[in-house]
């Protein structure tokens, strides 16, 4: 039982140091290339490993990290978030020294933690010389030569500036396009003087919509609902639906009430109060009687009841209907006249 305990013991603190483990942050560098020309750039890679909500910040270099080699440029900071924060620091280095350079641990700071990388090398050499340069140097180098020969030394004059060759999108772009620019802009404002002459000459630049008034709307569904002859295929109730639609949405264009949202004696009694014909009122009462008997309790009506409320609907919007005069105008403006609502040919009842 004793050593039972001692192995639960070690197995439970395992366990938190490894979980403490895998909770520090963890640092590297790498540097790619490890050998370069003189004046040639690395770049070191720095890369971090916390968990979420680590404070992680990396040193910043000034000019060199070990004399001779300078940094040019810290890039930004690179994030990639999993289970874990990765953080990726870009160096990028050069130098103008041709030797093997040690480039000690990076420091990394994780909260109150330091930490550090694995240190590195990079190798600058410089360019092969010939043979007679290498004599040369020699030469100088011993001061049996006081002065300086640049062919000897293989350096080659600046060399002139090369004609481009030629590119034809090159042409355009240098001498077509501010031309081109300049015709675009004179046709927008030719456009637009254009349309604002048309405008003082006819009011408006294109035909206004057409609106059509409430009667002639409501004439236009019965008509469509009369060719449809719903009730001959046993659809009395689709019917009457779409039948008391068309007078209620009539209605409430024509009188400026809520009918759409009304019930039967509502209606015919603002139409009693409103209207000034008393057989319109016994119209609309015959077809929304019949209509709620219809849809609410499943009344079967006969042919001719169909045929009259078809008929009541148009006779109630021909003598409800308010007519529409014509304002006279002139001749010559006749052409720029948006068309009239009166010019739409009213429905007449084909009974």
């Amino acid at each position: 039982m004793l050593k039972l305990r001692i192995y639960i013991i070690v197995f439970i603190l395992s366990f938190v140091g490894l979980n403490l483990h895998a909770q520090k942050a963890s640092v590297r560098a790498i540097i790619e290339p490890s050998d370069i020309l003189i004046g040639e750039q690395a770049v070191i890679d720095v890369e971090a490993i916390a968990p979420k909500g680590t404070n992680i910040s990396f040193h910043l270099f000034t000019d060199t990290i070990v004399k001779g080699l300078e940094v040019l440029r810290m890039e930004k900071i690179d994030t990639t978030m999993t289970e874990v924060v990765t953080l990726r620091q870009r160096y990028v280095v050069t130098s103008f020294d041709s030797t093997l350079y040690h480039i000690p641990p990076i420091a990394v700071y994780s909260g109150r933690d330091t930490l550090y990388t694995n240190d590195l090398g990079l190798k600058v050499t410089s360019p092969d010389l010939t043979e007679a340069t290498v004599e040369y140097l020699l030469k100088l180098a011993k001061q049996e030569t006081d002065s300086i020969d640049f062919e000897q030394l293989g350096i080659n004059d600046i060399k002139p500036i090369q004609p481009q060759p030629f590119v034809f999108l090159d042409f355009i772009l240098d001498y077509l396009l501010i031309p081109f620019l300049v015709l675009v802009v004179l046709a927008l404002i030719g456009l637009l003087i254009y349309f604002i002459r048309r405008k003082k000459e006819k009011g408006y630049f294109f035909t206004p919509e057409v609106i059509l008034p409430p009667h002639v709307i409501a004439l236009n569904d019965l008509n469509a609902l009369k060719d449809s002859k719903m009730w001959l295929r046993g659809k009395e109730k689709e019917f009457y639906t779409k039948l008391t639609d068309i007078l209620r949405e009539y209605i409430g264009k024509r009188y400026g009430i809520s009918a759409p949202e009304m019930i039967t004696e509502d209606i015919l009694t603002a139409i009693r109060r409103l209207s000034d014909v008393q057989s319109s009122t016994e119209s609309l009462r015959q077809i929304l009687q019949l209509a709620d008997l219809v849809k609410f309790a499943k009344y079967m009506p006969l042919i001719d009841e169909n045929d009259l409320s078809l008929m009541n609907a148009f006779l109630f919007v021909n003598q409800t209907k308010v007519e529409e005069t014509v304002q006279p105008t002139d001749p010559n403006k006749e052409e720029g006249k948006p068309a009239s609502a009166e010019d739409v040919n009213e429905s007449k009842v084909n009974s």
